[in-house]
């Protein structure tokens, strides 16, 4: 049957305590995440610091630890970021002792899930290895170094600026997007700084370790990778209604301390196998026929079964060690196939088109250790009232813990994970080109079992850069990165994952390179691309002059929420130009990018408060625009992920869930925008159309009624006509021009509605329009959880807002950004624990609207 949940990998971590015991079969794994202190060597260290030897936490960081024992304020707070530039210019030392007794394994070993990211490891003053790599899991051998009783174990990091820095100097200049050659060692590329992140440079241990002893032999690794034969459903949209035969390949790795015969046992729903390896042997394929499973579905499409791969490693009669993966049936292909458009990049998961309804994914804290299981499942939770369907996991970060890749196989949110090469270009040569493709196969290896796995990018923007970038001429002749994207990670992917897809790069287009003839990474009209001049350049309803058959990237910048902006910048006073906002700004020109993405829509505000809400609309309607664009391009353009879900702190930035998690107005705009259903007024050959998109499993009829109004809601003309959409469907109605041409632009606006969903269009900007002050009543009820406030309008009003965060930092509301003609009103319901009354919910800072913006 399917599992319920996710099974333990091997036995138990066991507590930080001596180990004393006879010769076992089982492996026993001991955390070692207990007890740490951690010290600076060289650097510009503070007096109050350099003496100090500092209680450390693992898994985390030098910042974390310094923060939690007083000595460093909050970085992420004011300018303090610039302040603790020093921890990157620094080399940190961590120790720990441990009791170990002989008797527990003939082998111990010594394991580290993440090191963050040059370190030598020593025990009892003896070197036991170095690593380079943020991205790898490494063990060692420490038989030969422990000693009975206690023991002391060192991990000295050097300096990242300083290492990053000295290997520019040995790789050669390669071009890259930062103020640090991030591209010449292996540390989280925006560790460095991003134009939304903060630069930390931070060093520690960032993930846990183990030390494990065993006899015989251990499972190495277990990664079962799961086909489908004939799919079967009884419908061409999903819905999961069939059953299909099924195998499973186990593949396992062993780890050997001697040559006994071993068996290997697999078990998937009731289906048993064993292979049995001769001495020597280290690595079993074990096949699993399975003859009726049932399909994994993404999100939307149907249900998300999963099977729990059961792995019993033993020797005669003796069992050694156990490990239990999970998997899910389903097929995945790019549909890259030529059409007289061009060549489109379509996913289809179990024979089915899936339009990507998506959302990019940086490292939701510059301390990615800090994120857990309940902070991923809070932020897929989010994405998922957005009506996201996929999430990119971005190549500036990290490979994400294994609780993010199973929360999103439960809940069927598909995922695309970059390789970690991000903005730059990078040498193929040793060490970093083995350290590149040791950090690969690691992951692959890693990931393969997830069913929400569909997409392996080889990079972000790398192909882009080398085209259209002028790298070509700085690099004069070196190697920078394609012996990766088109040689090293497909050969990899198609060894270690052959049931997910490859793309070498976002953007691409498929074909071949450029320099043969082919088209440029970013063209329109083929594979991916990226969509920046319009915030960089440009003004939003530009966006319709794009026709691209699949926008991976694509954004507009707007301000944290009120309550995390305020609660991270004291500045007096505080202006969008004031020093603290300023380090919270990390886009070149960022700010006059916001002015002049404004401005044609609304007049530039003179008072914080009005900035701040004038800009976070500006980026809600901006997305809108693009994403209602891009839905009606369907099935010519069959995917739009925005830039980007979330943030790493507090900051203005393209997220719509701020840097403390709180949701900023553009995440309610991609809830409408990527609704299942959505009515939406394009431009179409001159004039005007209604395109109604149907992206659910069922079918939607009825009478479409598009009218022109005044502003005070008196019909001026009206069509209507009988529509019927298939499931996964779209229909494009045509105006005509007594309803798509007003007479008084400024005062007349077009409303489309099919079953309750409608869809706006105005004639004029906000700003050229004759919008009245809001003029509204409210009332509020205390229901369970929080409160229901009912907002009836008297006036045309536009995106009606309410900002609840203003008056409860941790409170929500479940609807934003609502367009009311006079009489009409709306329901808001907020979940607070907060005394809150009807004055402080109706405040017009709080209940904000587009109207307050032209006529304060």
């Amino acid at each position: 049957m399917p599992a319920d949940r996710a099974g333990s990998a091997s036995r138990a971590v066991s507590p930080d305590r001596a180990l004393i015991a006879p010769t076992v079969a089982h492996p026993i794994r001991r955390s070692l995440g207990a007890d740490w202190t951690v010290a600076s060597l060289d650097g510009p260290v503070p007096r109050e610091v350099r003496q100090a030897v500092i209680p450390a936490t693992v898994p985390g960081s030098v910042h974390t630890d310094l923060l939690a024992a007083g000595l460093i304020p909050d970085p992420y707070l004011d300018d303090n970021e610039h302040r603790l530039a020093w921890i990157g210019l620094t080399d940190w030392r961590y120790t720990k002792t441990f009791a170990w007794q002989p008797g527990g394994g003939t082998q111990t070993e010594l394991v580290f899930d993440g090191l963050d990211t040059i370190a030598s490891i020593e025990v009892n003053g003896h070197p036991i290895g170095e690593t380079r790599n943020m991205h790898r899991r490494y063990r060692f051998d420490l038989r030969p170094r422990l000693r009975a009783g206690l023991n002391e174990l060192t991990v000295t990091f050097r300096s990242p600026v300083r290492a990053a820095d000295a290997a520019s100097l040995d790789l050669g200049y390669r071009p890259h997007v930062n103020h640090h050659p991030y591209n010449a060692i292996r540390k989280m590329a925006c560790s460095f700084g991003w134009d939304w992140g903060i630069d930390t440079s931070t060093s520690g241990i960032w993930r846990p370790v183990t030390l494990e002893s065993w006899s015989v032999a251990r499972i190495e690794s277990v990664r079962p990778i799961a086909t489908v034969g004939g799919v079967s459903t009884s419908s061409t949209t999903g819905g999961g209604h069939g059953e299909t035969t099924g195998s499973v390949d186990v593949h396992v790795e062993i780890a050997r301390a001697g040559d006994e015969t071993l068996a290997v046992t697999a078990s998937v729903a009731g289906v048993t196998a064993t292979v049995e390896l001769a001495t020597g042997e280290t690595t079993a394929v074990v096949r699993l026929e399975l003859p009726g499973v049932a399909l994994w579905w993404p999100r939307g499409y149907g249900e998300q079964p999963l099977y729990d791969v059961d792995v019993t490693l033993s020797s005669a009669a003796t069992e050694l060690d156990t490990a239990t993966r999970r998997v899910g049936f389903r097929t995945v292909e790019f549909d890259t196939a030529p059409d007289d458009a061009g060549t489109p990049f379509t996913i289809v998961v179990n024979g089915l088109p899936v339009f990507v309804r998506g959302a990019n994914w940086i490292p939701d804290d510059a301390f990615p250790h800090r994120v857990d299981r309940a902070r991923y499942q809070h932020r897929i939770e989010q994405a998922e009232f957005a009506n996201i369907n996929l999430i990119r996991v971005w190549g500036g970060g990290i490979f994400e813990a294994d609780d993010f890749y199973e929360l999103c196989d439960e809940r069927g949110m598909l995922t695309w994970q970059d390789f970690l090469l991000a903005c730059a270009a990078y040498a193929e040569e040793a060490p970093l080109g083995d350290e590149i493709e040791a950090e690969a196969r690691d992951n692959v290896a890693r990931l393969a079992a997830h069913p929400s796995l569909v997409v392996f990018n080889g990079n972000n923007e790398n192909l882009w850069g080398h085209e259209e970038w002028n790298w070509k001429k700085r690099l004069d002749g070196k190697t920078w990165g394609a012996g990766y994207y088109y040689e090293v990670f497909p050969r990899i992917v198609a060894e270690l994952a052959p049931h997910i897809g490859y793309t070498p790069g976002s953007p691409f287009s498929p074909g071949p390179a450029p320099d043969d003839g082919g088209h440029t990474p970013n063209d329109q009209r083929h594979g991916t691309m990226h969509i920046w001049d319009l915030w960089n350049q440009r003004d939003y309803p530009d966006y319709r002059e794009y026709t691209p058959r699949f926008v991976a990237e694509f954004g507009w910048q707007g301000p944290p929420t009120w309550s995390t902006m305020t609660g991270s910048i004291s500045d007096s006073p505080l202006t969008p130009e004031s020093p603290g906002m300023l380090v919270h700004q990390k886009a070149m020109e960022g700010n006059v990018k916001l002015t002049d993405g404004l401005l044609a829509h609304y007049p530039l505000p003179d008072e914080i408060d009005a900035w701040h809400w004038a800009m976070s609309l500006n980026q809600a309607n901006a997305i809108s625009t693009a994403v209602e664009h891009f839905r009606s391009l369907q099935p010519h353009c069959m995917g739009s992920i925005v830039w980007q879900l979330n943030d790493c702190w507090p900051v203005t930035s393209w997220a719509a869930v701020d840097g403390y998690g709180r949701p900023k107005p553009l995440l309610y705009a991609l809830r409408h925008a990527y609704a299942d259903r959505l009515v939406t007024v394009q431009p179409r050959d001159g004039g005007l159309a209604v395109i109604v998109v149907n992206d659910s499993a069922e079918p939607w009829a009825g009478p479409l009624i598009v009218a022109r109004l005044t502003d005070t809601g008196t019909v001026l003309a009206e069509h209507s006509e009988q529509v019927t959409l298939p499931a996964r469907s779209t229909v494009t109605v045509p105006l005509p021009a007594s309803v798509a041409r007003p007479t008084d632009a400024a005062s007349e606006l077009l409303r489309a509605g099919l079953a309750g969903v409608r869809g706006h269009w105005f004639f004029a900007e906000p700003r050229d329009s004759h919008l009245s002050a809001p003029a509204l009543d409210t009332r509020l009820d205390r229901v369970e959880g929080g409160y229901r406030l009912t907002v009836t309008a008297h006036t045309l009003t536009r995106d009606l807002a309410l900002l609840v965060d203003k008056v409860d930092p941790a409170g929500t509301v479940d609807d934003m950004l609502v367009t009311l003609l006079p009489g009409e009103s709306s329901v808001f319901t907020v979940t607070s624990a907060a005394e809150l009354d009807l004055a402080a919910l109706s405040a017009p800072t709080v209940l904000r609207s587009g109207n307050q913006l032209v006529r304060p």
